[in-house]
């Protein structure tokens, strides 16, 4: 009997032991005791030549000032400002070149390099500071739903990264639902998570390193949900996780900007990738497709009435009936590429597919509007939104239409030409229309433009974010549902960001939760047709 109690006490000693190593010392968090940050500011010493040049005048050869430089060509402007002042800075940088064979005729001033000297500067610099990245441990990650499955209670993992040699992480600090712990003499905290509300909780985290700073404070919402089959022997959960530091399966673009989670258990089947591209597969007769098919003499429908065509174009019953095997195979090639593209992107894969199904029939060149162009007919509006709320991919694009340095400054700083270049360059850019090609298409441009076309969902699915936050101030995810808010970015794709803002304050004037079965009747007018635009493509 007392050997028992002695094996019992050991073992609850050890179960105390395990849990400190996942959560040490939780106590109320402290109102004010914020880390460091990071503080790593270095000074250097560099050796350069220091150039000496004297700036003299034409016509008496007076010697005016004297100008230093780094470099053994001539003085540059500021520099002749910073030495030599306004006056002779206006002089120099205004005088026409001195052409006259008797030089003191001339106007101005002129510079002669008179001395060099090796030196010695320091030049101060930041170094790479500590970072802290968040994961999880035994959880399977589920590609097409984005939502991780544990088939136990859920672990965060806590991870601090030291990347200057010679130092180290020394602990992990943070907050969870403003109970504090630290993990001290380790890199690595983890966590136990309970089962939280469909809201998530709140994690704020940092590491200390030996260098005597810290990095940055870093947040995270977790949501941890059990899955109750009705079986207590098969209990899983369901774990997402929205955070810059996630070190997972990436969530779908614009969760994490939005602070908000897919639906429990993953989302809606029009807002998944699958796992693999025949998932994609369809086999809608498209007409507009058909049409072109037949047109174009990739289907031979002249066994039909009229070749399988009427007076307008438009393809007859029979017609279809002919093209039905092309228009399948043709809807479906380029589903590896939007399946490749939203593993890139986190752009859904179903969203894209069912985005050019409804724009263009994956017919890739321009539609009967003259400026709707390519699988998702891009618009100049729409490339405006693309590169400027999209400014990585504007990072991207930009330097291969524009000299080099012009795009530094960011889109919108951009002159009106540069810009109007660039939006034009972009539409250009998904036109796969090529009147010397098999079939009048470019079907290479037609597959670089799927990349494009997702960058663009991006871009509207972050300006749709910030409209909700202009009329409400609130972060979108406190407002809207990870669902609506996806529909109210294909109104912001097709019919702009007015017609959204506008739908939003009438519902907002009639005290109306913003859900798509509000916001959607005060689509009227011109924003009307988004209405179908919205239900055809999530259906």
């Amino acid at each position: 009997m007392q050997k028992s109690r002695w094996l019992l006490g050991l073992l609850s000693a050890l179960i105390v032991i395990s849990n400190m190593a996942f959560t040490t010392n939780f106590t109320p968090a402290p109102a004010t005791n914020p880390p460091p940050g990071p503080d790593r500011y270095s000074v250097i010493a560099v050796e350069y030549t220091s150039y000496t040049w004297y700036m003299a005048a034409w016509k008496n050869q007076k010697i005016t000032c004297t100008v230093t430089t780094d470099h053994k060509e001539p003085p540059l402007p500021e520099e002749v400002y910073r030495d030599c002042g306004s006056t002779i800075y206006k002089t120099w940088t205004t005088q026409k070149p001195c052409l006259i064979p008797k030089r003191n005729q001339c106007e101005g001033y002129y510079v002669m390099l008179v001395d060099s000297t090796p030196k010695e500067k320091e030049i101060g610099m930041m170094l790479a500071p500590a970072t802290a990245w968040i994961s999880l441990e035994d959880c399977e990650s589920v590609l097409s739903t984005s939502t991780n499955i544990c088939e136990s209670k859920p672990t965060i993992v806590l991870s601090g990264l030291e990347p200057l040699p010679n130092e180290s992480i020394i602990r992990v600090e943070g907050t969870y639902e403003d109970q504090s712990f630290s993990c001290d003499e380790s890199d690595t905290c983890k966590i136990h998570i309970e089962e939280t509300s469909e809201e998530g909780s709140n994690i704020e985290f940092w590491a200390y390193s030996s260098y005597g700073d810290s990095s940055l404070v870093y947040t995270a919402k977790v949501r941890v949900q059990k899955a109750d089959e009705g079986d207590p022997d098969q209990l899983y959960w369901y774990v997402d996780v929205l955070s810059s530091q996630w070190q997972g399966q990436a969530v779908a673009t614009c969760s994490d900007s939005w602070g908000v989670f897919p639906p429990v258990g993953g989302a809606p089947k029009w807002l998944s990738t699958p796992k693999e591209s025949e998932d994609l597969s369809s086999d809608i007769p498209y007409t507009y497709l058909a049409a072109n098919l037949i047109l174009q003499g990739a289907v031979d429908a002249s066994s039909c009435t009229d070749g399988g065509l009427d007076a307008s174009g438009n393809v007859n019953q029979c017609g279809l009936e002919k093209a039905r095997p092309a228009v399948t195979d043709w809807q479906n090639q380029f589903d590896d590429l939007i399946l490749t593209t939203a593993q890139e992107t986190d752009v859904p894969a179903r969203l894209i597919k069912n985005l050019f199904a409804r724009e263009s029939q994956f017919w890739p060149g321009i539609f009967q509007a003259v400026g709707d162009v390519g699988l998702g007919q891009l618009t100049e509006n729409g490339a405006d939104t693309t590169l400027f709320w999209n400014s990585s991919f504007y990072n991207q694009f930009c330097p291969l239409v524009l000299e080099d340095g012009a795009c530094n400054t960011g889109y919108m700083n951009l002159d009106e030409y540069e810009q109007t270049l660039l939006r034009r360059a972009l539409v250009g850019s998904v036109n796969a229309s090529c009147e010397n090609c098999p079939l009048g298409l470019d079907l290479t441009q037609a597959d670089f433009s799927i990349g494009v076309f997702a960058h663009t969902m991006t871009a509207n699915c972050e300006q749709t974010g910030q409209i909700l936050y202009n009329y409400t101030q609130q972060s979108p995810g406190e407002v809207a549902s990870y669902e609506d808010l996806w529909k109210f970015t294909l109104v912001n794709y097709n019919a702009g960001g007015s017609c959204l803002a506008e739908a939003i304050t009438h519902a907002q004037g009639e005290n109306l939760d913003l859900t798509w079965e509000n916001i959607s009747p005060f689509l009227t007018g011109a924003c009307s047709g988004a209405v179908d635009y919205v239900n055809d493509i999530s259906k």
